[in-house]
């Protein structure tokens, strides 16, 4: 048997993406409760998260997400990481910038343990990418059009995507080239 090499590069990125997701899963925590969650896009749902990217583009005005959203419909796979918007739940902590979790949730606010476990999930998991050799980028575009989309539940209000991808030139480099960027 012969395995050529762009299908084990596609293989590859597939393994990593899993890798990533374990990654994420055991980042530290600073709550000590795990509210993060994530999935691995292909194939289909790889392209519908691209199609709404692109009519997110368009109805934002923003020529950053056409780039990304080119990007994402290039890449072999999408890691989506995402973080529950169920607070920690105590009662004066305030780091939210509110002074308890039922008015930072009256406030549609996020709770702060959650967004930086997130941020950190989100470090452990591209590590891993870098780590395996896999071109990937921090996508705000590609968790946006997954949150309108409900790819990781409806108690999710905030998640990043990261598209990974091989080749002999990362495609997440000289990004600005023909965009408009305001």
């Amino acid at each position: 048997m012969v395995i050529d090499m762009k299908s084990a590069e596609n293989e590859s990125i597939l393994t990593v993406a899993k890798l990533m997701l374990a990654a994420a899963k055991t980042a530290p925590k600073g709550s000590g409760k795990d509210k993060i969650v994530g999935a691995i896009l292909i194939g289909d749902d790889k392209d519908k998260l691209v199609k709404k990217m692109h009519s997110l583009a368009a109805e934002y005005g923003e020529a950053f997400i056409e780039r990304d959203a080119n990007n994402a419909n290039d890449a072999a796979a999408i890691v989506l990481l995402g973080a529950k918007e169920t607070p920690f739940g105590l009662s004066n902590c305030g780091m939210c910038g509110f002074y308890d979790c039922r008015e930072m949730k009256s406030h549609g606010a996020n709770c702060a343990f959650n967004i930086t476990d997130l941020g950190i999930a989100v470090g452990s998991a591209v590590s891993v990418a870098a780590n395996h050799h896999i071109d990937n980028r921090v996508m705000y575009s590609a968790g946006r059009a997954a949150y309108k989309l409900n790819f990781l539940g409806d108690d999710v209000r905030v998640c990043y995507g990261i598209p990974l991808y091989t080749g002999a030139k990362s495609i997440f480099f000289d990004r600005n080239k023909g965009a408009v960027l305001r």
